[in-house]
């Protein structure tokens, strides 16, 4: 039985929107850092190899946080656990800005990354239990909005600030939203009555094996692409997560009041809407990812001008919303979702065809396509997953669900990198016995004039010859590295589609 509140109250309503808020500051939080940490690292002086901590440190603690958010949540009820963790994401970002060194700064990243990880499925299971059937898809598509749209405007974002300000802002941006969303939510948020008793009965085993499987996972996943996938280091890494993994779902299956209800994937249409979730993830933080450092490393643009290209695909989703909403109350959420997965899949899959010359012309359309598709796949998806859970349900299922697509994330940004530390020698080995056989069209690939090769090559490369064609085919054999990347990520959106058949059909009463 849903919780008797008034639903179309402006109260709730503008609590909601403030929870919107809070997550959307603690997902941008992680865009605006990633394009600013070369100035964070002159500022404190950090060692290169240790500047990627700065990130993983606070995803980490992240993906932890996410699947204990029901926990949390029963223990604490939602209004108050929102209302401590935007509180501490408040004081964490106020201590990441006055940091002097690393240690200090990576510190305060971890408590940042715990409390802002509680924030996202806290959001998604308010909406269900917040707000009737009919207002579900309003607030869905105003949590979804902000969800996507943060990852969208965060390079633009941190690029202008760290441009106009000092790096201490990235931080403090977050400062004047906390303070606001804490002090309003406990006046505005409905009241439900916390159960201080979970506290007694938590099963630090599980707490403890669930940690290091994710911590574990996370930490490879991060190293696989520079140490190989089969370095003793990774395997190590993941063999410590299968292990704790394995031992946390044998415990967490058996106990009385576990801390993650596994038992939720035995529902198919809950489980086929986590590894949607998982491909969304995949795609959504892939592409984010893969459009910076193909404009970075070809291009040669900044972040300001990378996020300016990059608010494409925000735009598109912004005014794809209320059609998303509308079409979703009306058709079947396997149709609309099959749609929004090949309509993604699609737009990635015009993004493997770029080439040295790519730019913002080029690549509106394919992110407006993706743009127009997100909403698709995080809407009815989203209503297949949690739609026909008791509300009790809920706040877990929401955990488990949102986790899928932050794993989804990392696993398919560790993919990326791989494919492009991969493949990218293979290319340029493949582009430089073309040139050698005199091949025209390789010529053309790397910019080189092709007469210059009609004859074919006799004899040995001079030095300065091949100074000069050495970093035409670097950037040449990146770029088809880059597309190779894209080709994945396609491949996941589709697996997506092809998924679709096997979740129930769930037509719930609209109230």
């Amino acid at each position: 039985m849903r919780s008797e509140v008034p639903l179309a109250a402006a109260r709730t309503w503008m609590g909601f929107g403030l929870m919107c808020l809070g997550m959307f500051m603690a997902i941008l939080d992680i865009q605006v850092v990633a394009t600013s940490l070369p100035a964070i690292q002159s500022a404190l002086a950090i060692d290169p190899e240790l500047m990627s901590w700065i990130q993983t440190s606070y995803l980490i603690a992240e993906i932890i946080a996410i699947p204990l958010t029901g926990w949390l949540m029963r223990t604490l009820s939602m209004r108050w656990l929102f209302t401590a963790a935007i509180a501490l994401f408040t004081l964490a970002s106020i201590g990441c800005a006055a940091s002097n060194n690393f240690s200090t700064l990576v510190s305060f990243r971890v408590v940042q990354g715990f409390a802002g990880g509680t924030l996202i499925p806290t959001v998604f299971a308010a909406v269900f239990i917040f707000f009737s059937p009919r207002e579900q898809g309003i607030a869905t598509t105003l949590a979804g909005v902000m969800a996507v749209l943060a990852p969208t405007v965060g390079p633009v974002v941190g690029g202008w600030i760290t441009q106009t300000y000092s790096w201490h802002w990235l931080f403090l941006i977050n400062v004047v939203p906390g303070l606001i969303a804490s002090g309003a939510t406990p006046f505005l948020l409905p009241r439900h009555r916390a159960s201080f008793d979970d506290r007694k009965t938590v099963d630090g085993w599980s707490l403890m094996l669930m940690a290091l499987a994710l911590a574990s996972l996370m930490i490879g996943l991060k190293q696989s692409p520079h140490e190989g996938w089969l370095s003793s280091l990774c395997i190590g890494l993941f063999a410590v997560c299968v292990l704790s993994g394995g031992f946390f779902v044998w415990r967490t299956l058996r106990a009385a009041g576990p801390i993650v209800k596994l038992s939720f994937f035995r529902d198919r249409s809950f489980a086929i809407g986590c590894v949607l979730s998982f491909c969304l993830g995949v795609g959504l933080f892939g592409s984010v990812y893969l459009i910076p450092v193909f404009l970075a490393f070809v291009r040669g643009h900044d972040a300001l001008e990378i996020g300016s290209i990059m608010l494409v695909t925000g735009a598109a989703q912004l005014a794809t919303a209320p059609v998303a909403v509308a079409l979703e109350r009306r058709l079947d959420p396997r149709l609309l979702t099959a749609f929004g997965f090949g309509l993604f899949g699609l737009g990635l899959g015009l993004s493997t065809f770029e080439t040295r010359d790519t730019d913002f012309s080029e690549m509106f359309w394919p992110q407006i396509i993706r743009g127009i598709a997100i909403m698709f796949c995080l809407l009815p998806p989203t209503r297949l997953a949690l739609g026909a859970l008791s509300e009790t349900d809920v706040p877990d299922a929401s955990g488990l669900f949102n986790l899928m697509r932050n794993l989804g994330g990392a696993i398919g940004i560790a993919l990326i990198d791989t494919v492009l530390y991969g493949r990218t020698g293979v290319h340029a080995d493949a582009l430089r016995s073309r040139l050698l056989a005199g091949d025209t069209a390789a010529a053309e690939a790397i910019g080189l004039d092709p007469d210059l090769l009609a004859s074919g090559l006799s004899g040995p490369i001079t030095p300065s010859a091949e100074a000069y064609v050495r970093p035409l085919i670097e950037k040449a054999a990146f770029v088809w590295s880059v597309n190779d990347a894209w080709t994945m990520l396609a491949a996941f959106a589709m697996l997506g589609v092809l998924l679709v058949p096997f979740a129930w059909s769930r037509h719930q009463q609209r109230g």
